[in-house]
């Protein structure tokens, strides 16, 4: 319970110095606004966050699906074509260079100021480390076990599915977890670029206003749903591999 508790209060002894800090230098709201002002600000700006927050949201899901889905089938193909692998794999390592802010725009030159592009830019920064961490499960099977199968008759698809997938699971989760925080990032930059709707959009009217106490609440909004990606993440793993163990 106190280890649960311990992240809360840090949290809460950071405000309360944040607040007496505002309170005790005078230093100006719009320079560095006091917690105080941020909940002020939320509750005026709730009706426009609530719809900004929203479409950001329904981004990031779509994204994050995405990149997990091309993310693990990268990872099943390469695991079963060595040759493919030894291929790919160092472009893999090497496209991971390149800043997404970078390449960003020029998606937006290839595929419009529609969807497709922000979809895209999601992916980028998703597929990567649920791509790695898949394979790198795969490839971490017991050889023991594997010959033992191989001995009894199974063939390769029931190799993959009895053995190294379940195998697998808890080193893909630990990259889902990775490409959760990373989608909502990768959301708010895709905003960036051109977007009429979504919190990267609101920081970008805030930032130009040069509203402090906005712009805090709007990264507020980012922290809280990424941690919300995060938990859906944590329970889907709770279901299947402490689940499937709990079986066991």
């Amino acid at each position: 319970m106190i280890r649960k508790l311990a992240p809360v209060v840090a949290v809460l002894a950071i405000l309360a110095g944040w607040q007496a800090y505002t309170a005790i230098s005078g230093i100006d709201s719009w320079l560095l606004p006091s917690p105080t002002d941020l909940v002020a600000a939320a509750a005026d700006q709730w009706s426009a966050l609530a719809t900004h927050t929203l479409a950001t949201t329904k981004l990031t899901l779509l994204g994050f699906s995405a990149g997990v889905a091309i993310g693990l089938a990268v990872a099943v193909v390469l695991h079963l074509v060595p040759l493919l692998r030894a291929a790919v794999y160092p472009l893999l390592v090497i496209s991971q260079n390149i800043p997404t802010i970078a390449i960003a725009p020029l998606l937006v030159v290839w595929l419009g100021f529609g969807l497709a592009p922000k979809v895209v830019v999601i992916v980028l920064v998703c597929f990567f480390p649920v791509a790695v961490a898949t394979l790198d499960g795969l490839g971490r099977s017991d050889a023991l076990i594997a010959d033992y199968l191989l001995m009894s008759g199974a063939n390769r698809r029931q190799l993959f599915t009895k053995l190294q997938w379940p195998h697998a699971l808890p080193t893909m989760f630990s990259g889902l977890k990775i490409a959760a925080t990373y989608s909502v990032f990768g959301a708010i930059i895709s905003e960036w670029l051109g977007s009429d709707v979504g919190i990267g959009r609101y920081m970008i009217i805030q930032k130009s206003a040069f509203r402090a106490d906005r712009m805090f609440v709007a990264i507020a909004v980012v922290v809280v749903l990424a941690l919300a990606v995060f938990g859906l993440v944590l329970l889907a793993e709770k279901l299947t591999v402490k689940g499937r163990r709990a079986r066991g």
